[in-house]
């Protein structure tokens, strides 16, 4: 088995000529704030590499908001992508949607400012297109793939396929009893020496072959 690199990486990919591609990162190296959740082997990518990947990816999610922002493992973020978080938010139930409390004074408890928003969740081995925009509170299950451009909000099933403004699930990828096979086996979990032995049957959709090899692994026990 081949190296393969730490979750810890910053620069995952390497280039034919040694150099690492900085427009690709693992995020839980390259983002150190305490509102974002990030699971091992979640990358993005940037044709043009910031120097802040999270306000690059989610402008509106300070370190003093009261939401977080949750991704997964091994989630696939493109060039574009923004996530819109639950303080990017305005007041919309009066009769102005207008900020006043940017001309001074204290913004807590201000009449012209939104209570906290929900958090935003993304599962395991989602897909998240070029360009595409996540709502605040949007909850995305493991396995789904939004499509380029695609603005996205709500909960969206494990394992849709999500395309358009607004955002609509287009189709499924398995039929329920797959995905929920697939969401039982959790193979995103496994020892990262384990899911590279077994590439093929992960990207194959070999589902018997991966169960069997489930079937070998340590058990954790309850409680752990």
């Amino acid at each position: 088995m081949p190296d393969f690199p730490a979750p810890d990486m910053r620069h995952p990919v390497i280039l034919p000529d040694g150099a690492a591609h900085e427009g690709t990162v693992f995020l839980s190296a390259a983002i150190a704030h305490p509102r974002w959740r990030i699971g091992d082997y979640t990358y993005a990518s940037a044709h043009r590499p910031p120097d802040d990947w999270a306000t690059h990816l989610a402008p509106y999610l300070y370190e003093f908001s009261p939401e977080t922002l949750t991704l997964g493992k091994f989630c696939q973020i493109a060039d574009g992508v923004s996530f819109l978080t639950a303080s990017a938010n305005h007041r919309h139930d009066g009769f102005s949607t207008f900020p006043f409390a940017i001309f001074g004074g204290p913004h807590e408890g201000r009449a012209s400012m939104p209570g906290p928003g929900p958090d935003t969740v993304i599962g395991h081995d989602v897909w998240i297109g070029q360009g595409a925009v996540v709502l605040p509170g949007a909850m995305i299950g493991a396995g789904c793939i939004i499509g380029a451009r695609a603005v996205v909000g709500g909960r969206i099933p494990p394992y849709s396929v999500v395309a358009g403004n607004p955002g609509r699930v287009v189709r499924v990828r398995f039929v329920p009893g797959i995905v929920a096979r697939l969401l039982a086996l959790q193979w995103w979990d496994w020892p990262i020496a384990t899911i590279l032995a077994h590439e093929a049957a992960i990207c194959g959709a070999d589902l018997p072959r991966l169960e069997a090899a489930a079937q070998s692994l340590p058990k954790v026990p309850n409680g752990s």
